[in-house]
């Protein structure tokens, strides 16, 4: 089934880290990219979308609206995005609706409202409970305020809640990234992603670095090996190199990235992968909304992935998972088995139990999670 993405790309504040494609809020400018938005979704025909002539569209079954600051938008804006997403491609009974949220922007009749509109996932970015951190970070809340909000996403009848935090922060102990991690489990969340601090040339943070700089690569291994074993504790299940969750909770949009999925990204920069056809949106938000008004195409790069790059990706994406890849699997969908073909380059890591493998499959031990680009480099 594909997955849908909304991308939201208006915040309150930029954080000081952020490399994602955003900008401060406009709401006249919010209004006419939501507008734009629902032209775009309801303006795809299936399959002549990709080329395609023979196969009706497939029902989707997951929805995320990522950003930027999505839950900025009015729940009755968001209620028409999911209607037209619906209207245009099905969604299937149960779909996963996600909406990115940050806990300054919500209450619990602003969350119920969204709840009404579809919504049946909230995504936190929570960051830290260390106030220090969060100023450093350039977010708008407070401690307290996350975890109020994450009891008003209870209390509106959510019972699917993801936390995003970040560790090896400039600043940032062991210790004080374990007490968030504490405070974390303390809220019996769903689902939690832990993301390493990636420091871009352009970011602010860069600055912070000179006052405060990060630990060694040793405590940041550390960090992550500690927060897991403590997730571990507190019944989560990991299945993802930067994500737990409670069984059955794990996230069903995300996992169609990791698992050679496809998926179909609405709004300004964001990308597509349908039926082996890739392509990206124009990144500009004005000009965004100037060609979807103007009736042109706001795709740019399309273009079929070979052979070879489907199967490059799908080991490199799927080595992301736990549960690793499965040989059978990938050799009925590109006619090769996978660890024949990569064994001499991999089998180095085995040696080293940063890898494991069996007749069925192979895929990360956690600790070869720490060194996962040098592994996952094999397929690049």
């Amino acid at each position: 089934m594909l997955g849908l993405y909304v991308h939201i790309p208006f915040c309150q504040a930029i954080c000081s880290y952020c490399n994602f494609n955003r900008g401060l809020l406009d709401v006249d400018l919010k209004r006419q990219y939501v507008a734009a938005l629902e032209q775009e979704i309801r303006s795809v025909h299936w399959p002549r979308a990709v080329g395609r002539s023979e196969s009706p569209a497939p029902s989707a079954d997951t929805i995320f609206f990522g950003g930027g600051t999505p839950s900025l938008l009015e729940p009755a804006e968001v209620g028409a995005l999911i209607r037209a997403c619906a209207e245009t491609f099905g969604v299937a009974a149960g779909a996963e609706v996600t909406l990115e949220t940050n806990p300054e922007t919500v209450t619990v009749d602003r969350l119920s409202a969204f709840r009404a509109a579809g919504v049946n996932r909230i995504s936190f970015g929570v960051q830290s409970f260390d106030a220090e951190l969060l100023a450093r970070l350039g977010r708008v809340h407070s401690a307290d305020r996350a975890r109020q909000a994450f009891r008003a996403a209870r209390a509106a009848g959510f019972d699917n809640i993801s936390l995003d935090l970040m560790f090896w922060l400039p600043g940032q102990s062991l210790t004080t990234w374990l007490a968030t991690v504490d405070e974390a489990i303390a809220l019996a969340p769903d689902h939690l992603s832990l993301y390493l601090l990636e420091l871009y040339p352009n970011a602010p943070l860069k600055e912070s670095l000179a006052r405060s700089p990060q630990a060694t690569d040793d405590v940041a291994a550390d960090m992550y090996m500690e927060a897991l074993s403590r997730l571990d504790a507190a019944g989560f299940q990991q299945y993802e190199i930067s994500n737990v969750s409670r069984p059955s909770f794990a996230s069903r949009h995300n996992l169609k990235y990791w698992q050679a999925g496809q998926w179909f990204g609405f709004g300004c920069g964001a990308h597509s992968t349908v039926n082996g056809v890739r392509w990206k949106n124009v990144a500009s938000t004005h000009e965004y909304v100037d060609r979807i008004g103007a009736g042109r195409s706001v795709r740019l790069d399309e273009r079929p992935l070979s052979s070879t790059e489907r199967l490059e990706e799908c080991l490199f994406t799927g080595l992301r998972l736990t549960s690793g890849i499965v040989r059978q699997q990938v050799a009925e969908a590109f006619g090769v088995d996978p660890w024949s073909r990569y064994a001499m380059q991999l089998e180095p890591f085995v040696k080293e139990d940063l890898m494991w493998t069996s007749n069925a499959g192979f895929g990360l031990t956690r600790r070869g999670m720490l060194v996962a680009n040098e592994i996952l480099a094999t397929f690049v």
